[in-house]
């Protein structure tokens, strides 16, 4: 069955599964087996299939992890990883796995141990390696300490300045991402789309609309066509400011279709300006595409409700009524001593909660 197949990840070749012999690189050796774990279905039976290999190896033990780290199990890779370690000696692409599941949940904790183990182990001056560093820390909350990644990195990629820049842009650090991107220019590297987006995203957050647009417009000059992320920071960026109707009038000229962000993006800045005609418009090219959004029929209703319309109010609480569309509470998440606690909006049954802000 799939377990037989899978006898080859000890190191031969079995019928069915992938082979790890030749002069295949560890690139391709590991996508190939996280490949086939997905060809499994789940993820549990591909975890029940790795269990039946007698003799696992840094290949099969790094995939598995890889495949858990995708759905951000923190838990189970640690688990994972230290049961690898007694039988198996980690490599760069492990740590890779270890630290961003560590990012997608927010375990700056972990994410730290990850770190020290590189060091340790002599990978911190691989450049995927380097680059993860800075978009855990990142994402976690310190991005200081991703920027004294960044400038320790003896070299850099492309994905390196990119991560800085993301990193600086999910905190609205709008000047540090302009200022790497002036850096990248003057040492001749060619921002990508995803360095576009990521200024673009950080001169959304601090409101920066004259910058912007001159970003926006500058993309073509490095053969970098905007796409709908970029067309949405721009829409985003316009109406924070309230500007709505030029934003209005900014997605009418798109050469492309706009989507649902997008309309969303006009939504609530109509909501959060009183533009109430552009509002309702823009929620109604978004239920277009979104038909069943909850979140639409709410921004909708908070729009209606700010420009004292109750009649539409209430008719649109039927209409989410009789579509059984339900709201559900917020929630944060906050990690205390190497564990992560999830607070909802309103909610007291957690045994911190006084720590929550907002439950008091």
């Amino acid at each position: 069955m799939i377990g037989q197949h899978m006898s080859g990840v000890s190191g031969g070749s079995g019928s069915g599964g992938p082979s790890q012999g030749g002069d295949q690189p560890p690139e391709a050796e590991y996508e190939e087996v996280k490949n086939f774990y997905g060809k499994c279905g789940h993820l549990n039976e591909a975890y029940r299939v790795f269990e039946e290999i007698p003799v696992k190896n840094v290949v099969s033990w790094t995939s598995i992890i890889a495949g858990f780290a995708q759905n951000w199990n923190v838990d189970m890779c640690l688990m994972l990883y230290y049961r690898m370690r007694c039988s198996s000696k980690p490599n760069d692409f492990t740590f890779t796995s270890l630290l961003g599941v560590c990012t997608g949940s927010g375990s700056l904790g972990q994410g730290r141990s990850a770190h020290c183990q590189t060091i340790q182990m002599g990978f911190e001056s691989y450049i995927h390696i380097g680059n993860a560093l800075i978009s855990m820390y990142s994402k976690c909350g310190n991005v200081d300490e991703a920027f004294c990644i960044f400038e320790c990195m003896r070299k850099r990629d492309l994905v390196s300045w990119n991560s800085m820049i993301a990193g600086y842009a999910q905190y609205g650090l709008a000047e540090e991402a302009i200022e790497l991107l002036n850096e990248m220019k003057e040492l001749k590297i060619n921002p990508d789309a995803i360095t576009f987006l990521g200024v673009l995203s950080s001169c959304r957050h601090a409101g920066l609309v004259e910058y912007g647009r001159i970003c926006f417009n500058s993309m073509v000059q490095y053969g970098v066509e905007p796409d709908l992320d970029h067309y949405s920071c721009i829409v985003d960026l316009l109406g924070r400011a309230g500007m709505v109707k030029e934003a209005k009038e900014f997605i009418n000229k798109m050469p492309i279709c706009p989507n649902a962000v997008i309309w969303g993006s006009l939504l609530s800045s109509c909501r959060l300006h009183g533009e109430v005609l552009i509002g309702i418009e823009a929620a109604e090219n978004r239920l277009l595409l979104v038909p069943s959004c909850t979140a639409t029929h709410v921004q909708l209703v908070k729009l209606y409700a700010n420009a004292g319309r109750w009649e539409q109010v209430a008719r649109v609480r039927k209409l989410m009524n009789d579509r059984g569309l339900k709201t559900y509470p917020g929630c944060s998440w906050i990690e205390i001593k190497n564990e992560v606690y999830k607070f909802r909006a309103e909610d007291r049954s957690n045994a911190r909660v006084d720590l929550n802000p907002g439950s008091g």
